[in-house]
């Protein structure tokens, strides 16, 4: 594997929400998160990173005792999930500053020749094999509502001015229902977790175009890009190339 990570402040913001983990080339278990934190004060940075922390312990301490077959590791990722839920939200009741902090949570967990996700949010994982770019994710957004109802048009969506309200988010109730699914990891695949500081300043074929045309440095390009077009929110970049 290949992998490269970078997180930037962006432009307009003081604090970086954002968070990342990507594993040591020494451990077994191939782990990589990404979390885009909100709350007043510095909830939101403190809500990513301890939401990164708690799906890394559960899951590093959990996998070795459970069958590798995929029922089994999506229930995992998904317990994972839910335990980082709980100790964000119930660190958030502990200090009225933290009140109503919360944050998304991308998780991919790759093994054999199969990538196992769990998501929750508007940050998002995409896939690039050959000539195409699928994203992987749903958006836990109210735009997206709109446009699974037919309300507004995906070109209308980009532009709307709710576009950052989230359905779904992690540590905000007592109970997140993550989304968790299984995708085919093959040689030749790059895995890409985003927070929505890129996309949405960039899209899907400007990244497919600059992580197919220079993999080593297209982490650095696509948070340049988005700075360069405004850089109104933290961007990170995780991308995880199958060589």
């Amino acid at each position: 594997m290949k992998i490269f990570a970078k997180s930037d402040l962006g432009k307009a913001r003081e604090l970086n929400e954002d968070a990342y983990y990507v594993p040591e080339e020494n451990e077994s278990l191939r782990i990589y998160m990404l979390a885009d934190g909100m709350g007043g004060y510095n909830g939101g940075e403190i809500a990513s990173k301890l939401a990164i922390e708690s799906a890394r312990k559960y899951l590093t301490n959990n996998f070795s005792s459970i069958p590798h077959d995929r029922i089994n590791i999506e229930e995992l990722i998904r317990s994972s999930m839910e335990y980082a839920n709980m100790v964000v939200f119930e660190k958030s009741k502990e200090d009225p500053e933290l009140e109503g902090m919360g944050t998304t949570l991308e998780l991919c967990l790759s093994y054999g020749n199969k990538i196992y996700i769990g998501h929750v949010g508007d940050s998002r994982i995409y896939r690039v094999r050959k000539n195409i770019i699928r994203k992987l994710t749903t958006d836990h957004s109210y735009v997206e509502k709109l446009v699974k109802e037919g309300t507004i048009t995906r070109e209308e969506a980009e532009h709307h001015p709710k576009k950052n309200m989230l359905m779904k988010a992690l540590g905000c109730t007592p109970y997140v229902e993550p989304d968790v699914t299984t995708k085919g990891f093959l040689k030749g695949d790059a895995i890409v977790l985003t927070s929505d500081g890129l996309t949405n300043m960039v899209t899907d074929q400007e990244i497919y175009d600059i992580v197919t045309k220079d993999l080593d440095n297209a982490h650095t390009k696509l948070i340049d890009l988005a700075n360069n077009r405004g850089g109104y929110d933290n961007i990170t970049v995780v991308i995880v190339y199958n060589d």
